[in-house]
């Protein structure tokens, strides 16, 4: 069988496993906290995932790209390592001094002040595992990648059953920096499967010894990469702080936005992606294909693989547009038990369409050395997002974040997508 398909076929077998395993622990949680409590949870989301993104600093996808161009396998991990762990310390010690001005000041809501200090600990597992998980996708050696996804799952789904309650009982502050430090648990377990599932080597001092040309090969790809989930990651952080401070200003009770923005990005997002576990996978397996391909001038060969890659998204996600814009509130009451975001759901519904083909599109476009022209999506599609919703707010309250969001996908997508087909013009 084909390298590209069965890696292809392996990864959405195991995405679909840890999206239902990803929904389940969605919904205990959802469930335990309510929705207002998981408004709060979700408002330290985008401060979580920003300075995940500057953490890790696009190396990920820059080991992926050189791995699998057979570059130095042993220098290009450890130099990784070192630069994303210093990255983690300088992080932390961040949080640990600006964690209450974030709460009290930007977000205004000092009760997720525990929820920000605990990314401070979660940070150096996540990194590791990353780094590491990268290693396996650029040798197309997809299994260990599902194996440690779906038992970094199961651990999250056990420790939210079991200890959940108990730091509930102390409180909603409580309850949410038990969440975040889950992941500590859960990528730790994930880092233990890769490292026995690593093939034997041995490392030298010289492998450890930082390299110029490896760190400059390195940062060349992680730099424009890392720019983009930078500036998605920034937009995503002044996400709150602009729906808050505004809809605070103009009249809405702290209960009714918390609540709102729990209900959007507890309920309505996740099931409105949740076709996405198949896009994501596909996008994983395209990565190291096209950049190989590529390299080797097989530019008709990468182009068929791109528009392999878009068809199959299409076909899972229509299907999937069609029940959520018809009937959103069968599988809203059936996974979630509620009817709250219908209206969401139908709106956006047709725009995620799009949505489900951006990532391969965009991952194309980084595979064949276009991070640049991604990042110059990203910026562009994160201005327009931001600039709706700063505008918008004042009139039209949590509808704005709706609005705002289906314009940035609808610019970011057909965006990469005229860029992907301009360089392959070029090229065939």
């Amino acid at each position: 069988m084909n390298k590209f398909i069965k890696s292809t076929i392996i990864l959405i077998i195991g995405g679909f496993i840890t999206k239902i395993l990803g929904m389940i622990i969605k919904i205990v949680i959802t469930r335990m906290i309510k929705s207002s409590g998981y408004g709060l949870y979700a408002l330290i989301m985008p401060t979580m995932m920003l300075l995940i993104s500057l953490s890790q600093l696009g190396l990920p996808t820059a080991l992926n790209v050189l791995i699998a161009k057979n570059k130095n396998t042993k220098k290009l991990i450890t130099a990784s390592l070192i630069i994303s762990l210093s990255l983690d310390l300088i992080i932390a010690l961040f949080l640990l001094l600006e964690s209450k001005y974030i709460s009290t000041n930007l977000l205004k809501e000092p009760r997720v002040y525990l929820g920000l200090l605990g990314i401070s600990l979660i940070l150096p597992f996540i990194s590791i595992s990353n780094i590491l998980r990268s290693y396996y996708f650029a040798k197309e050696r997809m299994l260990p990648h599902v194996i440690t996804n779906i038992l970094e799952d199961i651990v999250k789904l056990g420790l939210i059953l079991l200890f959940l309650p108990y730091f509930l009982s102390k409180g909603i502050s409580q309850a949410i920096f038990f969440i975040v430090i889950t992941n500590i648990f859960s990528e730790l377990t994930s880092i233990i499967g890769f490292i026995i599932l690593l093939p034997k080597f041995t490392c030298k001092k010289k492998d450890i010894k930082p390299n110029k040309g490896i760190i400059k090969s390195l940062l060349n790809i992680a730099l424009p990469t890392t720019g983009s989930r930078i500036v998605g990651s920034i937009g995503f952080f002044l996400e709150p702080i602009i729906i808050t401070s505004i809809l605070y200003k103009i009249g809405y009770t702290n209960n009714y936005i918390v609540t709102e923005y729990g209900i959007i990005n507890g309920y309505v997002l996740p099931l409105i992606l949740l076709p996405s576990f198949f896009t994501a996978a596909l996008s994983q397996a395209l990565i190291p294909n096209v950049s190989k391909n590529y390299s080797k001038n097989k530019y008709n060969l990468v182009e068929r693989k791109i528009k392999q890659a878009i068809i199959a998204s299409l076909i899972i996600g229509i299907p999937c547009t069609i029940i959520f814009t018809i009937i959103p509130e069968v599988p809203l009451k059936l996974i979630y038990n509620t009817n709250e975001g219908v209206n969401y759901i139908k709106f956006l519904a047709p725009i995620c369409l799009l949505h489900y083909i951006q990532s391969p599109i965009s991952s194309s476009l980084q595979a064949m050395n276009q991070a640049k022209t991604s990042f110059k999506g990203t910026v562009y599609g994160t201005i327009i997002r931001t600039l709706l919703l700063f505008i918008l707010s004042f009139k039209l309250g949590m509808w704005a974040l709706v609005i705002a969001t289906s314009a940035n996908i609808l610019f970011v997508t057909i965006y990469d997508y005229i860029n992907v087909k301009k360089v392959l013009k070029e090229k065939i």
